[in-house]
């Protein structure tokens, strides 16, 4: 029988934010009849704006059901996690603090003791003991991001997914004849600062511009069309992205109204986990939807200098929010193709 246990994680350590720090999972654990021979456990983080609730649950749109319950149905323990700052994790005073150092050491922190409870067999009553799993790492956007700079530095993972996320230069779409989106880029090293330095002020300048002058008009929102496929309804497009992240206080399970702010003020910054992605040795796979962030997917494997194998695909009818597409299902079944062949590269070393 399948079930989800929900857990905490004292990460205060790892942090070092001087504070209390925990983070927040949700396990969804398969029959245990069906691990097999070679158990897989999967840790997937969110995007900015979204919580572990992304992964678990069945998200409104023309698909049907949650990732985190299809890949167990097929054996794998799945691991939803918030970041630092994020959903049900330990929320922080200055976000701003809440950096790619601080995010990335305490996710390594919370999964190390997740695995330590699965290879003991305390994880779950009546679960047994997974000593040595597949360890594979997938993150979302922003999570994308983080699973980069996690994999860069700690090599935690057999493999990892990085689903909607450039490490070349990740950007917004916009609808054709729209306005194209400017985002900040901000370097890693200024953060910390009262006003962190802007690369691009210039443009950011003339965006301010240009929506000054424009004539004001009810449109969808403009992340809308990048984000959503055209078969998603306008009105959970809305819904989801209006008062983006807060959603005006309404926040639904898949969504989080805070964010790590270190992290998601320069996430978008051309090349800024660009020295991780070039340390990653493990098989990574590149999963896009067709309207999504990648600037130019043909030339992301370019980014895993150092990796065994890069894999890219980008699936049919999906915008940005992967789980929404009426073809998600066909997106899950690209990544359990691609971890049987992590699997085998496991096995050959």
């Amino acid at each position: 029988m399948i079930r989800s246990i929900d857990l905490d994680f004292d990460v205060t350590e790892a942090a070092g934010l001087g504070e209390p720090a925990s983070i927040a999972a949700t396990v969804t654990l398969p029959d245990p009849a069906g691990l097999g021979e070679d158990p897989v456990v999967c840790f997937a983080k969110p995007g900015g704006g979204y919580s572990k609730g992304y992964y678990t649950e069945d998200l409104p749109g023309p698909g049907t059901g949650a990732q985190a319950q299809w890949h167990a149905t097929r054996g794998w323990v799945f691991v939803s996690l918030d970041h630092l700052g994020v959903g049900s994790s330990s929320l922080h005073e200055n976000p701003m603090r809440l950096d790619y150092t601080t995010l990335a050491a305490a996710s390594q922190s919370a999964e190390a003791q997740l695995l330590v409870r699965l290879g003991d067999g305390t994880l779950a009553e009546g679960f047994p003991a997974v000593a040595d799993p597949l360890r594979l790492g997938i993150g979302q956007s922003m999570g994308g991001c983080m699973t980069i700079v996690q994999q860069g530095r700690y090599h935690c993972y057999d493999g990892v997914g990085i689903l909607g996320y450039s490490a070349v230069h990740t950007h917004p779409p916009t609808r054709p004849g729209s306005p194209p989106i400017v985002s900040p880029w901000m370097p890693r090293d200024t953060l910390h600062l009262g006003a962190p330095a802007l690369l691009n002020g210039a443009a950011l300048s003339g965006a301010a511009a240009r929506d000054t002058e424009a004539p004001t008009r009810v449109s969808e929102p403009p992340m809308g069309w990048g984000f959503f496929w055209d078969d998603v309804d306008p009105a959970i497009v809305a819904g989801d992205l209006a008062d983006f992240p807060t959603r005006n206080g309404n926040v639904p399970p898949w969504g989080s109204g805070t964010l790590p702010v270190g992290v998601a003020s320069s996430c978008l910054t051309p090349g800024v986990v660009a020295s991780e992605a070039a340390a990653i040795t493990s098989p990574v796979l590149v999963a896009m939807g067709a309207r999504d962030v990648g600037a130019d997917n043909a030339g992301e494997p370019r980014a895993y200098r150092s990796a065994d194998s890069v894999d890219l695909f980008v699936c049919p009818r999906m915008g940005h929010m992967h789980n929404f597409a009426s073809t998600r299902e066909l997106f899950w079944r690209r990544i359990d193709t691609w971890a049987r062949w992590v699997g085998e590269v496991k096995r050959s070393r």
